[in-house]
């Protein structure tokens, strides 16, 4: 099946040209520029074409991902264009304006559903995501793109695109406004956000990245969100209301009214105590990381960048408040931080399998006739540093001595040394090393 990608060279299109690549499909992206388009398709391995009206025709999937503000545009251009038994996608965050143009310009012999795919370019998986189906008819086409998308563990929203937008003017429209609102004040106090880090609290400092990380992307998408959403102005005003009624309140010293407003506010945010627990879980894993990381000082640590994938492992030298120093014997390495989750020992241990030499050998043992086997193999498998543990040999002959037998373990290490704590284990044990 052939997808056709319009905007696929960036952004939220060039992730979802290399989902798509991944499940097999013969994708082709789009762009105006050209050396962009070649570079992207020779990384992702997919087709590149500077002629829209070319990839529409020869596609049977195509999905628009281009700025908000050119989506109609596109969409009268090139619905017209498609072949008939097609089918036609949008993923702007925005669904009334998109959906009126393609039911206007889409042929009756083509299948269109509006889409919203809630999740950004950094996504590196599509199960848990929540994606939006807006139809206004559903064809051939919608149970097949339902299907695939459950299959890979999405949350499917379906709804109307009037309820969608309404809807983005909160989850989107207002987050976006409040956060970057924030923002902009701490910058307007001339306060630099790093000088608060001595201070910060769990919550300030999830705070802190949640709005990190919404006004590090792309500020006229943003804009255009902010623009596109027809709910977006009665938002923005409610919100600047709400400000300047609390700011009154504190500066008359309205005590009453202040708590008036706070428990209005704490009655409406649902269920508290989920909430809480959400949050408890999220500084938790952050607290527990960076313990982690600071008992690890000096001792052998795996990091695995979480956008790259590359795993690193070495002996952790020095940690800061944002960067690490990681010795990997071949050189020194400095990470940020927050860029790389620590691997479990068991996870150290099989990406040590993968990168490092594997070495094995036989290890004969004579044991008491009431020894267990399995006991001992299980120890043996918990030795550090061990990768697998096979009993190949109970033998009882005449070399054996009566009431005695002996096990032969093969043993798979990551090197020489453990094969010296399996032989010492085995003594331990009672056992005499044929």
């Amino acid at each position: 099946m052939k997808i056709g990608i319009i905007g696929g060279t960036r952004g939220l299109g060039k992730t979802l040209a290399w989902f798509f690549k991944r499940e097999n499909f013969d994708v082709t992206i789009t762009g105006r520029d050209e050396t962009v388009g070649k570079i992207t398709s020779y990384e992702l391995n997919v087709n590149y074409s500077s002629n829209n009206e070319e990839v529409v025709k020869s596609s049977d999937i195509i999905i628009i991902s281009v700025p908000i503000s050119s989506t109609k545009d596109v969409i009268k251009e090139l619905a017209p264009k498609m072949t008939p038994g097609s089918l036609l996608i949008d993923v702007t965050s925005v669904k009334e304006g998109p959906s009126k143009i393609m039911e206007k310009y889409v042929p009756k012999d083509v299948e269109f559903i509006p889409t919203h795919p809630v999740f950004g370019p950094r996504t590196t998986s599509l199960n848990g995501q929540i994606i939006v189906l807006t139809p206004k008819k559903k064809g051939k086409w919608y149970p097949k793109v339902k299907k695939f998308l459950k299959n890979k563990k999405m949350k499917v929203i379906e709804t109307v695109p009037q309820e969608h937008d309404k809807m983005m003017a909160i989850v989107q429209v207002l987050t976006h406004f409040s956060y970057i609102s924030t923002a902009y004040a701490i910058a307007k106090l001339n306060v630099n956000v790093k000088d608060t880090q001595d201070f910060e609290s769990p919550i300030y400092n999830l705070m802190i990245d949640m709005i990190a990380r919404i006004v590090s992307q792309n500020p006229f998408l943003t804009y255009s969100i902010q623009l596109e959403n027809k709910n977006g102005e009665l938002v923005r005003q409610t919100f600047a209301d709400a400000v300047c009624e609390l700011k009154d309140v504190i500066s008359t010293k309205d005590e009453d009214k202040f708590v008036d407003i706070a428990l209005i506010a704490t009655k409406n945010m649902g269920d508290i105590q989920s909430a809480l627990g959400r949050s408890d879980k999220a500084i938790n894993s952050l607290n527990h990381e960076s313990n982690i990381l600071k008992m690890s000082i000096g001792k052998e640590i795996g990091l695995k960048h979480i956008y790259s994938g590359i795993v690193h492992i070495g002996i952790l030298e020095d940690l800061g408040p944002e960067f690490l120093k990681l010795n990997t014997n071949k050189h020194h390495k400095k990470l940020k931080i927050s860029n790389v989750e620590v691997l479990s020992e068991k996870e150290l241990i099989q990406w040590k399998i993968k990168l490092q030499k594997n070495y094995s050998q036989s290890i004969s043992c004579v044991f008491p006739l009431t020894a267990d086997q399995y006991v001992i193999k299980d120890t043996i498998n918990n030795i550090k540093d061990i990768t697998n543990v096979k009993i190949i040999d109970v033998y009882t002959g005449p070399q054996i001595q009566e009431g005695f037998t002996s096990f032969t373990f093969k043993i798979e290490a990551l090197n020489n040394a453990a094969f010296e704590s399996t032989k010492n284990i085995l003594k331990g044990f009672g056992g005499v090393i044929r």
